[in-house]
């Protein structure tokens, strides 16, 4: 649990970890040192001495892949142990149903949370109640063990409720049985075994964490032991605690009897023997391997000495830790009064502690509070830090703990989220190697000496020489100096050269590129107007085309025409012919007639009567004649009239023929025309295409021209070289060596004094710039709170707007911001058993996801327009911003999240305020409704009545008669009366009184509520009884309510009957209320129920409370 983090670099003392350490890197280390010996002068006999003594040096390394393969090998590996039920278990949670469910082929195990839903927990190991205390050694603290023999750290922890057992599983001597050996004694059996006494070591310190002072368990006398961090390395140490070599297991048991004597234990009602005290057991294991390093070379010129083949003694430390702490504890079930109640805050403080730093692990928190507790400044490189962990939690099996049990569970799974970093820790003792190698440095040294003796006198002889060079270097340096001003002189006349040619080609160059654009762009406005030329021609040609079309369908209407004459003239000659033959009749008829008339002429004297029908006969003959002759007449009118028809139809096709040549000696002149433009367009193109080559002939040219510079530019850049060169191998010459070699010997000495300044002169930037960001962040804070002050203006100046949207986005039905979460909160264990389970005023008009649409709202309000400004909307003037803002207030309480934001903002003060205050029947429903949901948390409950809420629903319920408001007060003080601490107050406020008083109502909902309320009061009275904690008669029954429950035990509502019998059988278990029982009729109702109830748990519960009470048997049996 160490401060840096598990991802974070390791300090820079530590190398990383690898299977072996080069053999370089030892050399390395000595040639770069203080050491070295090419420099070192000879050391007296008193600095070898201290030298000698030097301690050995830590080398850690990470781990490989040698112990563990698994890629969370440095996670936190965690198991949970279950135990076995006790006798008082076996009675207290005979009428409950097992709400652990333990799946161990699973490592898996379930909380019953109530009778159809549980929670799930996946774990590294799930020990049954069955499970051996050798089994539990082997999964949980053996590869710890083997993982400190190997040479890294380790710890092994036990972590639950007191009376769950770790102690037992973690310190168990077992003398006289070796199978019940804890978790110490068989870790420090391995431990021994494993070992050598000649050349390992086994040492053990025990202390205790006693009320915040760290004390020594082998020596009582050494008590508030102060603690040791290595600022370096960051390992924490006790240097004041007595540590004690173990000889033989025999010897270790005697030392940990001996600390256990001296640990501190009491009584409790949980527990007779409960720890009061944090345990840890420290055992520093020093084991001895062989490593070869071939290294320490040193060179100066031709002398060269090789030290191979050297054996180091590597040696591994480490330290494993076994802790044992106290259990965890509620004060009102241990019982804890006086020192006992201290030392449970101390123990309750530092679990607190340990439990914040394991939350941050978890989470990755960049703040760590190990500085928090003592226990958590132990544990620093157990969780987060270097060390392999192994954590098992005890939990118990009883339901009566499950608030316990499921804090224990969550913190395994929140310590599973660990992932340490895991260091081997070797060290190199260097002693038996400095022996070796000072007798060596001896001669060195002297070599050294006779070395710089020949070195004095060949330098003598160098200076004579370098005098002599000197005067020669100087001549030859001013004549280069010379050479390169010439030189340099040259090259500035040759680049002004230059530089005035690319101006004049870069003139000529944007002339031409000039030139190309207005080309481009003539060439640009003619083909444009081309293009619409060639637009305009195309509407042409479709017009003739559509003119052409017209015209071909008019043909062919005058070829229909023709046709259809054709066909009349067919008809007029078959007319003609028809008429012949008439004429031809006629004929034929006259001359019949004419011989007629003859021969009647001739019988004219004789028949004079019949002359006259004949002249009549003839009369109609001839009018039949002149008839023909018109109809004849008629046809050939008819005929002429089509001829003429004709002869125009065919002028009017020989015009239309006319039209058609004519338009296709148009289109072959448009033909032509399109044509023409092409040739003009293929024109213009090879123009343009002349033009381009053009220009890109001018630009070749003058590339061209510009390479030829570049390349005279090059040669005058390679005379320079060329003199540089000249310069460079004269520097290099024999005669300038010498003072060269002079100069590198002192460049080094330069260099360090260059990089001191530079590290200066970097810091003194870093103070100025890091002064410039304070000064920055001032500003910025400065400007930001300005900032906020304008944003507050204008939300004071928004609030009316937001108002408005309240009044619209807020439920408009009066009802709708009740019971979106039950108001009851059971205090009682869950179970099977008649444990009052939680009734809410639910309603059942709204549906789910109205309920759900709805609270999404409000939490968009409550974001948008924040809590504060909610609350302050509560003290408003108008009513109707009072009673919307009291219905998002009451919404929001009913989720748990919001409630600690409520009571932090003031809330619950403006609640009361209104309940005190206003008349109006709504408000006063909404506020009662939110309290009654504030007072499901039962932190909740003791600020409401020490602020005298019991009081001012009583009132409320006594000055109102809506049924609403009394239900919602009902349900109030029902949750409030699931409190066994505020039982007094509420009798002594008025508070059941009052809630008896509403059943003149005769509300159903609101006598379910009122019920509700006696069963948890009821129930918790008999609690209280059953642990001997309270004594005396019911508080219930100065207010009449037996009688009260006695007459309502057969009501209709399946719910409000329920409640009546449980509280009847839970008043009944107190023997102090049997003379009321018998006086009232109350004992033959326990007998109906034990009957006729319709719950079996119930029957159970009145059959068991008749059977514990002889004053009731007796009265049944009289």
């Amino acid at each position: 649990m160490a401060t840096p983090r598990a991802t974070q670099r390791a300090p820079a003392s530590e190398k990383p970890q690898h299977n072996h350490i080069p053999s370089h890197s030892l050399s390395k280390s000595l040639n770069n040192g203080p050491s070295n010996l090419h420099s070192a002068p000879p050391r007296s006999s008193k600095e070898r001495t201290s030298s000698s003594r030097r301690s050995v040096t830590p080398n850690s390394r990470t781990l490989s892949n040698n112990n563990n393969n698994d890629e969370d090998s440095g996670r936190v590996r965690v198991a949970v142990r279950i135990r076995p039920r006790n006798a008082e278990d076996l009675i207290l949670d005979a009428d409950f149903a097992d709400f652990v469910e333990l799946q161990p082929e699973l490592k898996r195990l379930k909380l019953r949370k109530n009778n159809w839903s549980s929670e799930s927990y996946r774990f590294d190991e799930v020990f049954t109640e069955t499970a051996s205390q050798r089994r539990v050694y082997e999964v949980v603290a053996k590869p710890v063990v083997e993982s400190v023999l190997d040479g890294y750290n380790g710890t092994v922890m036990a972590y639950g409720q007191t009376g769950t057992g770790k102690t037992y599983t973690v310190g168990r001597l077992g003398k006289e049985d070796a199978s019940e050996r804890g978790i110490m004694v068989r870790a420090l059996e391995d431990v021994i075994a494993c070992t050598s006494l000649t050349s390992d070591s086994v040492e053990v310190s025990y202390v205790q964490l006693y009320m915040e002072s760290i004390q020594d368990l082998f020596t009582p006398a050494k008590i508030n032991i102060p603690i040791y961090e290595d600022s370096k390395t960051g390992e924490v140490s006790l240097p004041g605690a007595t540590v004690v070599k173990v000889r033989d297991l025999d010897h270790f048991l005697e030392l940990l009897q001996v600390g256990e004597a001296n640990r501190h234990a009491a009584n409790t009602k949980l527990n007779t023997e409960s720890s009061r005290s944090h345990a840890i057991l420290m055992v520093y294991v020093r084991r001895s391997i062989q490593e070869n390093v071939n290294e320490i070379t040193s060179q100066r010129q031709d002398t060269r000495t090789d030290l191979l083949g050297s054996s180091i003694p590597m040696v591994r430390k480490s330290k494993l830790l076994i802790v044992d702490l106290a259990g965890s504890e509620r004060i009102d079930k241990s019982g804890s009064e006086g020192a006992l109640l201290e030392e449970a805050k101390f123990i309750n403080l530092s679990l607190t502690s340990l439990g914040k730093c394991i939350n941050a692990l978890a989470e990755n928190s960049p703040h760590i509070p190990t500085r928090d507790s003592k226990l958590t400044r132990l544990l620093r490189d157990s969780f987060g830090g270097s060390a392999r962990t192994s954590l098992i939690v005890t939990i118990g099996p009883s339901a009566r703990h499950h608030a316990e049990t499921t804090s224990t569970i969550m913190f395994g799974q929140r310590a599973m989220k660990i992932v340490n970093m895991v260091k081997l820790k070797e060290e190199y003792d260097y002693e038996s190697l400095c022996r070796k190698l000072e007798t060596q440095v001896d001669q060195l040294t002297a070599e050294i000496e006779r070395q710089q003796k020949v070195q004095e006198n060949d330098k003598n002889e160098l200076e004579k020489q370098l005098r002599g060079c000197r005067n020669s270097y100087d001549k030859e340096k001013n004549n280069l100096v010379t050479q390169v001003e010439h030189l340099t002189a040259e090259i500035e006349r040759q680049q002004k050269l230059r530089e005035n040619d690319k101006y004049e080609y870069e003139k000529q160059c944007r002339e031409c590129q000039d030139c190309y654009d207005e080309a481009r762009k003539n060439l640009a406005s003619r083909c444009e107007l081309l293009e619409k030329e060639n637009a305009q021609l195309d509407l042409e040609m479709k017009d003739f085309l559509s003119e052409l079309n017209r015209q071909k369908d008019h043909n062919n209407l005058m070829h229909d025409k023709v046709s259809q004459l054709e066909t009349s003239l067919k008809h007029s000659k078959q007319h003609q012919l028809e008429n012949s033959t008439y004429q031809k009749v006629l004929a034929d008829t006259t001359q019949m007639y004419e011989k007629k008339i003859s021969e009647l002429m001739k019988q004219l004297d004789i028949e004079c009567a019949r002359s006259e029908s004949a002249e009549e006969h003839l009369d109609v003959m001839k009018k039949l004649v002149n008839d023909h002759e018109k109809t004849i007449k008629m046809y050939e009118k008819k005929t002429a009239e089509l001829i003429r028809q004709l002869d125009i139809e065919c002028a009017r096709s020989e015009s239309t023929g006319e039209q058609l040549n004519i338009m296709k000696k148009g289109m072959d002149d448009h033909q032509k025309s399109i044509k023409q433009y092409e040739v003009e367009n293929s024109t213009y193109q090879k123009a343009l295409a002349d033009t381009t080559q053009l220009y890109e002939k001018k630009i070749a040219e003058l590339n061209k021209k510009l390479e030829d510079e570049h390349a005279c530019f090059e040669g005058a850049q390679e005379e320079l070289d060329l003199t540089k060169k000249l310069l460079n191998d004269y520097q290099n010459s024999e005669q300038g060596q010498n003072e060269i070699d002079e100069l590198r010997v002192k460049l080094p000495e330069m260099y360090q004094l260059h990089e001191s300044t530079v590290n200066e002169l970097q810091s003194l930037k870093s103070e100025c710039k890091n002064l410039l960001e304070e000064k920055e962040k001032l500003s910025e804070e400065i400007q930001g709170a300005r900032q906020r002050l304008l944003v507050e203006e204008k939300q004071r100046k928004a609030l009316e707007y937001e108002l408005v949207k309240l009044k619209k986005t807020a439920p408009e039905n009066e009802d709708d911001f009740e019971d979106k979460k039950p108001y009851a909160k059971d205090y009682i264990s869950k179970g099977s058993s008649g444990a009052v389970t939680p009734i809410g005023l639910h309603r059942s008009n709204p549906s789910r996801d109205m309920q759900s649409g709805q609270r999404a709202t409000i939490a968009k309000i409550c974001d948008e327009v924040g809590l504060p400004k909610i609350l302050q909307l509560l003290t408003s003037e108008d009513p109707d911003v009072q009673i919307h803002a009291v219905k998002v207030v009451a919404n929001l309480a009913a989720e748990d999240i919001n409630q600690e934001k409520i009571v932090e903002e003031g809330g619950l003060d403006a609640l009361l305020l209104l309940l005190r205050s206003s008349q109006n029947t709504t408000i006063l429903r909404v506020a009662s409704g939110a309290i009654a949901n504030l007072a499901m948390n039962e932190m909740n409950q003791g600020l409401i009545m020490s602020r005298g809420g019991a009081q001012l629903l009583a009132k409320t319920a006594a000055r109102t008669d809506d049924p609403q408001t009394l239900r919602m007060v009902a349900g109030a003080l029902a949750n409030l009366c699931g409190n066994e601490k505020l039982h007094v107050m509420l009798k002594e406020d008025g508070a059941i009184k009052a809630l008896l008083e509403m059943v003149k109502c005769g509300n159903g909902d609101v006598i379910a509520q009122i019920a509700r309320g006696l069963a948890n009061f009821a129930k918790c009275e008999s609690r209280g009884i059953f642990h001997g904690y309270k004594k005396g008669r019911s508080l219930l029954m100065d207010d009449g309510a037996l009688q009260w429950l006695i007459s309502n035990s057969n009501v209709n509502s399946a719910s409000t009957r329920r409640h009546v019998e449980l509280a009847l059988c839970h008043l009944a278990q107190n023997e102090d209320n049997a003379r009321d029982f018998i006086t009232s009729g109350g004992a033959k109702e326990l007998v109906r129920i034990s009957v006729e109830s319709s719950r079996e748990d119930i029957r159970n519960l009145a059959k068991k409370t008749l059977k514990l009470s002889p004053k009731l048997q007796a009265d049944v049996h009289a």
